[in-house]
This record gives structure tokens, sequence and C-alpha cells, in this order.
């Protein structure tokens, strides 16, 4: 269901997820076809509005935290070569590597160390120099120096996936409620009994909060408090272009990452580090001021690009944790609720994996991959 609806006053399920990014509707895809029944909320009139659709596409295992590394391989490993036939829609998936680029010596220096951290836990990845940079992709500029090279990682399109997961969960009944806006989660006697929504309540056994940077304030509803903060990420598109690349492009800096797709636009996402230019924290900025900055970071390393016309830009608000992984848990403090939030930018590449561990999480089974690095209790002694 999509759409505003007309004041409600109580709807029952087994299980409600808030939030309709790529996260929440792969963990409905996997708790439908575990048999449960699903409502997914979402504030945005629209499946995937958020981060979900406001990234660059990487499927990337290089330039990962070690405790995230495992997430990410599993993915490209067991379901990403599959999930456009398992979802019955073309995910546009391509598995031809990753260039993380450095131009200074201080890049290389932060490049070999995830090199060899990402070998120590079984990732083919290595470092290269200049010439083997430029036999892989010869439209690098020359002021390359060096990268890091993953053969095995790659892109996918952000909006396709999330609508493929989307369908396939509307499919096996899952109800999806848009235009909704959470004002706090339902407990009786200590334990979850629901969510309380501008239209009425939604009540449920289990509720997996899955709300992006919107998840703090949520949780803080029932006492729970997740550090993260928001950090603006701008995306653009091209037209078309000639046919120059296939790998997933990024930077030992950040400063941008991105793809070509296989209709000849690309796609290049990144922060501008001028968040505070605009002064609009928490909408969708896309200014004059941050764009070009983006634009420049982008020529400097594809200077082929120099005079690609842009048909479009948007930003928004990722949400990052204290330490740079996600959380991924259930809250013992209060029985039936389980969340997955400040995913650092990080979360499209492993949403497929991630969507099964917390289907296995809800449902009280033993989890496929280890998720005990992503509780969230491990801030309690920040706090």
């Amino acid at each position: 269901m999509e759409g505003t609806y007309a004041v409600i006053t109580d709807v029952a399920c087994d299980i409600v997820i808030i939030g309709a990014g790529v996260i929440g509707c792969a963990a409905a895809y996997n708790l439908a076809k575990k048999g449960r029944s699903v409502t997914v909320l979402d504030r945005e009139p629209n499946v995937g509005e958020g981060a979900s659709s406001r990234n660059g596409g990487g499927v990337r295992q290089s330039g990962r935290d070690g405790r995230e590394l495992p997430l990410a391989m599993y993915a490209v490993e067991n379901i990403w070569p599959t999930l456009s036939d398992e979802l019955g829609a073309d995910v546009e998936y391509v598995k031809r590597g990753n260039l993380r680029l450095g131009k200074t010596e201080e890049h290389l220096q932060t490049l070999r160390k995830l090199a060899s951290m990402s070998q120590g836990l079984g990732l083919d990845m290595k470092m290269i120099g200049p010439e083997e940079v430029r036999e892989i992709n010869p439209y690098l500029s020359d002021q390359v120096i060096g990268a890091s090279w993953c053969p095995t990682d790659g892109h996918a399109n952000p909006m396709r996936t999330t609508l493929a997961y989307y369908r396939a969960a509307k499919a096996l009944g899952v109800r999806f409620v848009t235009g909704v806006e959470v004002k706090r989660l339902r407990k009786v006697r200590g334990r979850i009994a629901g969510v309380e929504c501008n239209i009425g309540t939604f009540t449920a056994n289990d509720v997996l909060l899955a709300a992006g940077l919107g998840s703090r304030g949520i949780a803080a509803s029932v006492g729970i408090d997740i550090p993260m903060t928001g950090s603006l990420i701008e995306c653009l598109v091209t037209e078309a272009e000639p046919t120059m690349f296939p790998q997933m492009l990024g930077v030992a800096t950040g400063d941008f990452y991105g793809h070509q797709t296989a209709h000849g636009s690309f796609v290049f996402g990144g922060s501008s580090g001028l968040e505070e230019s605009n002064g609009a924290f928490g909408g969708r900025p896309t200014s004059s001021i941050t764009a070009p900055a983006e634009c420049r970071a982008i020529m400097g390393y594809i200077p082929r690009l120099a005079d690609a016309k842009i048909v479009r830009t948007w930003a928004g608000w990722e949400d990052e944790s204290a330490d740079g992984v996600p959380v991924i848990s259930k809250i013992d403090e209060v029985p039936g609720l389980t969340i997955a939030c400040a995913f650092n930018g990080h979360g499209f590449g492993i949403s497929p994996i991630v969507g099964l561990l917390l289907s296995e999480l809800v449902c009280d089974e033993p989890t496929t991959l280890d998720v005990s690095a992503f509780r969230y209790d491990r801030f309690k002694a920040w706090l």
C-alpha cells in the first residue's frame, strides 16, 4: 500500500518495520519468506527515498572495517550474483572490480593499511602502481600514483535493487504504508507492542527499526540511544557517454566514488565537506556550492569527463555511527525491538545479507553470520 491514509484505529501483524529503504525492504522480503505477516511504514510517500536512492551503487568489500568485511564478502559470494533471478528484476549487478585511488603518499599509506587488513581476512585485494592502474583504467589522471585493486568488487543500481525487494516482498503479502509519521514505539509491560503513528496504532509482537538517521529519535521514545550523526552525501548523474570502463572507482580520502552504468551515464557520489555552507541540516540540500566541489574532485581523477553534462544532482544525510560500523541488534532492554541503523554510507552493498540476518534475529533463529560486533550495547561505555 502506498500513499497517505485516513486515520485508522488499530492494525495488527506479526512484525512492523519502520523504514522502507533497501534494508527495510530486504528484511521484509526475508521475513515474508518465513511466513511472517509484515507491515512496513515510511514517512516518505514512496519507498527508497532516503539513503537507498542517494548513493553511488557500490557493491564493495575493499575499504571496509574488519568487522563489516565478512558481511560484504558473504553478500558478494552468495547473494548478489543470483539476486536478479531471485527477485525477478534486473538490479544491474556488475562484478568487474574496484580501484581505490591515491594521489599522495599519505593516500597510499591509508590504502596499504586497508589492503593488509583485508588480505588478513581472506579478501583478494592488492596494491598496484600507476602503470597497472592505467592498464586497468586508461582514463585516469596522471596524478594517480597508485591504488588498491579488488577484482571481486562491483556495483549495482540502488533504486532498482530497492524496488526489486519491495515488489518481491509485496508479492509475498507484505503491506507497505507510506506517507505516515511515526510518533513513538509502544510498550506494554516492558515489551514492545507496536508503533503509534499519526494515522493510528500498528500492533505487533516485534518491531524492526530501520529508519536511517531518523532511527535515533524513534528509539529514544523507549529510552534507547544510538550515538550517530548525519553527514551530507551528494550524488550526480551525467548524460550518456561512450563506454569507458566497467570498474567501480573510489578514492582513499572518500572525495568521490562511482561508476559508469550500462546505458553510458556516470553516477558519482561523495562528500564535499561543505555541509555547513547551506545551513540546511536534515533536508536534502544540493547547491551551487556542494555539487561543483564534487565535480572538481571527479575531474581531478578523470579529466575526460570535464565536458560531461550533468543531468541532475541530489543529496541526503547518511547516518554515521560513533565507531564507523552499523548497529544490527536486538535490544535486550526492550524485548521485541530490533534495530538496524548507522550504516555510515556502507549499507547498500551489504543490504542483501543484512536483510537475511535481520529476519533471523527477529525470528530468534541462529544467524548466518556472527553479528555480535554490531550490538547496540557496545556504546554503553561511551555514554
